[in-house]
């Protein structure tokens, strides 16, 4: 999960301060959008849940209890509150326990795939390449997208991302390893180019 701390003085959120609330929704919004947008696939039900995600932290933080980063339970709401827009949607995206092995279209040469560690870490921060990544991730189906989103955007444990979507831990590890080759494919083309300006210089 994003540890990113906020500037925002819980005291001042719990007494109830709105200048707090409105500086804990500037510094956090924009990230929990992005997050919500990846899920969700969907820009005005991103908005929908981003407001809900507001209206119940406001409601709720006199109850924080600072167990976590404000953050982070940000992040949680938002995450609850996408799933369970998930869940009137389409019930079978986070119900389906599906344990069928891999199908040919996900079997990859490992020739053809950039190891994404090496990376220029400048690359990986820039724009363009954040901007192509969030494009790949939303061609992913939406089972695969959920785990992908929760596991290596969120980083949620294999086990927390088995209890909000009610499936086995298994059927998530099955469901990464799809997303990430999925990914993987789509995007080595793109992270190719780099080594090879590299090596040119």
């Amino acid at each position: 999960m994003n540890q990113e701390k906020s500037t925002v003085q819980i005291d001042k959120l719990k007494s109830g301060d709105e200048e707090s609330f409105a500086m804990l929704v500037d510094e956090t919004s924009g990230k929990i959008y992005r997050t919500l947008l990846q899920i969700l696939g969907n820009e005005q039900d991103a908005e929908d849940i981003l407001q809900e995600t507001y209206l119940k932290a406001y409601r709720a933080i006199p109850e924080f209890e600072n167990r976590s980063g404000l953050y982070t339970w940000l992040h949680r709401i938002a995450l609850n509150e996408a799933l369970m827009q998930i869940r009137i949607r389409k019930p079978q995206i986070v119900s389906i326990d599906d344990n069928e092995p891999f199908s040919d279209d996900l079997d990859i040469e490992q020739k053809d795939i950039v190891d994404f560690c090496c990376l220029p870490e400048g690359e990986l921060l820039s724009k363009e390449s954040r901007h192509f990544l969030d494009q790949a991730v939303q061609t992913l189906p939406e089972s695969l997208r959920i785990v992908f989103v929760m596991r290596d955007i969120e980083g949620l444990s294999t086990q927390e991302t088995a209890d909000a979507l009610q499936i086995s831990e298994n059927n998530v590890k099955i469901r990464l390893m799809r997303a990430r080759m999925i990914l993987r494919k789509k995007l080595s083309a793109y992270f190719n180019k780099f080594f090879i300006e590299e090596k040119e210089l």
